[in-house]
């Protein structure tokens, strides 16, 4: 049943959905396989999921006929021993890949944490922030950001603007999005339309989603000007934090 008290014991998961080509980085190997900094984008999202003391273990979810590569790749950069990490193959579609991700989990996980293996810079204190408002009783929970730019809708046959929203009232979601696995689960098995991300599903399900503070960092590496950033970065986090 889903959680509705404040738990600090509660066992935490991060599936890591890493099936996706990436075609927006042009061709080549996935985007999850591409280095940032000389290591892998994969590479970087597990090992910041498994720098947060909440999570316990990682379930990253590899193209089909993916898993010996990704597993042997994680093997050779060397994970943290005190994290149960996990490869199972994905799907086509990440819906279908993060709910192979959450099949694979141990039945004794109680919160799911949901990453986007492009973000690999996401701080600590990011997914910690997440982890610990699902553990206080909010059964799903996303990270965001205030938007920079104004927003306009537009009519997608004509091109012609149909109204401005009010930004105040936006937000860009970030990831890891947490959630009561229960609720997670029950999303997946039910919701398979207007599906954005997790949280989205979520939704269309009447429970209430909380947001926490995002954080600049934890951007998508979608476009080639995404990998000068991060690469950007990483090396100011190398020469300042020894990262």
């Amino acid at each position: 049943m889903p959680i509705s008290y404040k738990d600090t014991n509660l066992r935490t998961a991060a599936v890591i959905p890493a099936a996706g080509r990436g075609v927006r980085l042009g061709p080549g190997v996935p985007k999850a396989l591409r280095t940032l900094g000389g290591v892998p984008i994969l590479v970087h999202a597990v090992r910041a999921m498994a720098r947060a003391r909440a999570v316990q273990v990682i379930v990253v979810v590899a193209p089909p006929d993916g898993t010996a590569e990704v597993r042997a790749l994680l093997d050779a950069h060397g994970m943290p021993e005190s994290t149960d990490i996990k490869v199972v193959a994905g799907g086509e579609a990440r819906q279908e890949s993060v709910r192979l991700g959450l099949a694979a989990l141990p039945d004794d996980v109680d919160v799911v944490l949901v990453h986007d293996a492009a973000r690999p810079l996401v701080p600590v204190d990011t997914v910690e922030a997440v982890a610990e408002a699902v553990r206080a009783g909010a059964p799903a929970v996303v990270p965001a950001l205030p938007l920079a730019d104004t927003v306009k809708t537009v009519d997608p046959d004509t091109g012609l603007v149909t109204g401005t929203p009010r930004r105040a009232l936006l937000r860009a979601v970030q990831t890891p999005q947490g959630f009561d696995r229960a609720t997670l689960v029950k999303a997946h098995d039910t919701v398979t339309h207007d599906v954005t991300d997790d949280a989205s599903m979520v939704e269309q399900l009447g429970v209430p989603v909380q947001v926490v503070p995002g954080h600049e960092e934890a951007f998508k590496v979608t476009r080639p000007l995404d990998l000068v950033l991060a690469e950007a970065v990483l090396a100011r986090r190398r020469a300042t934090d020894g990262y």
